[in-house]
C-alpha cells in the first residue's frame, strides 16, 4: 500500500514534470549545489525524482529489496516535501493549513519507510550476524 503512491506520483511527475517545477526551483538549486551528479536544470531533477520513486516504489511494491527501496523513497520525499508543501511561506489560513497537512503526512510516511528500511522480517540484521560472528571466532595464538 505504501508503495502505490510512489508508483502513480513518481510516473505522473515523470510523464510531467512541469506541474511541479515552479515550486522545485528552490530546493533543485540547494541540492544540486551540494550533489555534484543532481541535474541543475530543475525539470530535468523533478524528472530524475518522479522516475527514481516509481521504480523504487514499484521494488517495494513487490519486495524487491524492500529495505534499500524503502531508505531511497524516504530520500526523495525529503526534497519533494520541502518543495511541493511550503506552508511556512502561505499567507492564506486556508491553504496553509492544507498544505500543513500535505507536509506532515508526508513527514508520517517517511517515518514509515523509516521502520521498513529497518524491517529485517524476523531475520538477525547484517550488523547483528557480524557482530556475533566476531565473538565466536577463534582466538590466534
Amino acid at each position: 500500500m505504501l508503495a502505490s503512491t510512489f508508483v502513480v506520483q513518481g510516473l505522473d511527475t515523470f510523464q510531467h514534470p512541469e506541474r511541479v517545477a515552479t515550486a522545485a526551483v528552490p530546493v533543485v538549486a540547494q541540492v544540486a549545489q551540494r550533489v555534484p551528479v543532481m541535474p541543475t536544470e530543475t525539470e530535468q531533477a523533478v524528472r530524475l525524482n518522479g522516475a527514481v520513486q516509481a521504480v523504487a516504489g514499484t521494488t517495494l511494491g513487490l519486495g524487491l529489496l524492500p529495505r534499500l527501496s524503502a531508505l531511497v523513497l524516504a530520500g526523495t520525499l525529503v526534497p519533494t516535501t520541502l518543495a511541493g508543501h511550503r506552508y511556512w511561506e502561505i499567507k492564506d489560513p486556508e491553504l496553509r493549513a492544507e498544505q500543513r497537512v500535505h507536509f506532515l503526512k508526508n513527514v508520517a510516511m517517511i517515518g514509515g519507510l523509516m521502520i521498513a528500511a529497518c524491517d529485517t522480517a524476523g531475520r538477525p540484521s547484517l550488523a547483528w550476524r557480524r557482530k556475533k560472528a566476531s565473538r565466536h571466532q577463534p582466538l590466534s595464538s
